[in-house]
């Protein structure tokens, strides 16, 4: 089944394990809206289930509106260094967090300014730490309903998260805070590393009836 998705900032775990299990095209052509996880994707910290935010340049006025595609990143601040130095404090203790730091952490002293084509970086980078190769497809017209493939565009929607049936897998800070499912795929690299894998091939998805 091919299925249309929004390539999202390192996606949750549901949505990396439709990527792995289906063959994908990344929608192109949508305007972006507030509250997805396009920008924003969470982790585990001591404190909990974090967000990692990705601050935008917000088009007014008469422009209203803004394709996805054409958002910009708003670098007047270091977010970027800010997001990774999260990450090491929430994850170095982790099994394979220094197996893959050199990995990612370019991703976070790069000057990108597309907020799209950032995301498809992320997402290419746990491809290439998980060994699988993604799929650089895009959409060239919006339909609101497609014709030709599966839309799985609503996994964007950080608001109406689904009940997934996930496997529970070792985390961090589990004895403070226990299990927290379907954080970004981050948190099940470092934790499981070469059996990330696995993992989202294993992973029961309903997506018809998500």
């Amino acid at each position: 089944m091919k299925i249309l998705v929004h390539p999202s900032y390192f996606p949750s775990i549901a949505t990396f394990a439709a990527i792995v299990q289906h063959e994908v095209i990344w929608e192109a052509q949508d305007n972006f809206q507030k509250q997805t996880y396009r920008n924003r994707c969470y982790i585990s910290t001591d404190k909990g289930k974090h967000m990692l935010n990705i601050p935008i340049k917000h088009v007014g006025g008469k422009e209203g509106r803004q394709k996805y595609a054409d958002v910009s990143t708003e670098n007047s601040y270091n977010w970027k260094k800010e997001h990774w130095r999260t990450l090491e404090t929430a994850y170095r203790t982790s099994p394979f967090f220094e197996f893959y730091e050199d990995e990612l952490r370019p991703l976070y002293e790069g000057n990108d300014n597309s907020l799209y084509n950032f995301n498809l970086k992320t997402i290419e980078a746990i491809a290439g730490c998980i060994g699988m190769d993604i799929p650089m497809e895009k959409t060239k017209t919006y339909e609101v309903e497609p014709s030709t493939y599966f839309d799985a565009r609503f996994l964007v929607d950080a608001k109406k998260e689904k009940n997934w049936d996930m496997a529970p897998y070792t985390q961090v800070f589990e004895e403070r805070h226990g299990f927290i499912p379907n954080l970004s795929v981050l948190d099940l690299l470092f934790n499981e590393g070469t059996n990330t894998l696995n993992y989202l091939e294993s992973l029961p998805l309903d997506l018809k009836n998500a």
